[in-house]
């Protein structure tokens, strides 16, 4: 389904401001998430608190921030922006994320990012596509949050298989020596942006490369987080 710039990517309302892309009637009731782990993002019954599971074995990151849970209609709005030739809905859900992060910030004294890394796509899917998702998202976010967007800092050397199909365990092994980070990031505050995050292997994998760099804080931030152990 197209939409008019000027309208509510939901509702198809009118918009006062065209930028915000979600009218404020529609953002009112938007789904929120359960009381969670502020570092792996499951649900806890502590709620804004590391859960046990991260406190017995902590992720390799400290963070994770995200827009809403893997549920309509943000949900929808995440499959049309990926699989749909629908670029343009990237300035809205980035919106959508800054001010998540914003709230977070404020809550727990989150480091503002020096730098901001994209998940990447292999060579072959990204010409498929046209685009990377998470790459169109990193660019307004890192603008509006003063940090420096590094748009080749990591690759994909090899293409894996699609990780919809596979198990947990299956993920983790589709991806063992599947990125590369080609600058230095030793003492920088650094966000790791993706889409979708869902059992966090892929961001997992891309974390320990760069906790062996020596940064001096990592946030994974992400559109939507499935809410699942």
């Amino acid at each position: 389904m197209l939409t008019i710039a000027s309208r509510c990517w939901l509702c198809q309302c009118p918009l006062h401001v065209t930028i915000q892309g979600i009218c404020s009637l529609c953002m009112k009731h938007l789904p929120v998430a359960p009381p969670h782990c502020l570092r792996c993002g499951l649900p806890c019954s502590g709620g804004n608190d590391d859960c046990g599971r991260c406190l017995q074995k902590p992720p390799p990151w400290d963070a994770m921030i995200f827009a809403s849970p893997y549920e309509m209609p943000v949900s929808g709005l995440v499959l049309r922006f990926k699989f749909a030739s629908q670029p343009e809905l990237d300035t809205a859900l980035a919106r959508l994320l800054l001010l998540r992060w914003q709230e977070r910030y404020r809550m727990r004294n989150l480091p503002r990012p020096d730098v901001l890394l994209s998940v990447p796509l292999h060579q072959k899917r990204y010409f498929s596509r046209g685009y990377n998702q998470s790459e169109l998202l990193a660019k307004p976010l890192a603008r509006w949050l003063h940090c420096e967007y590094l748009p080749d800092a990591l690759s994909r050397d090899r293409r894996t298989t699609s990780q919809q199909s596979l198990t947990e365990r299956e993920r983790k092994w589709n991806l063992r020596k599947a990125f590369t980070c080609h600058v230095s990031l030793r003492g920088k505050h650094v966000m790791l942006l993706d889409d979708v995050v869902t059992t966090g292997s892929t961001v997992r994998e891309i974390s320990k490369i760069l906790r062996s760099q020596g940064v001096a804080s990592l946030q994974i931030a992400c559109i939507c987080r499935t809410l699942q152990a």
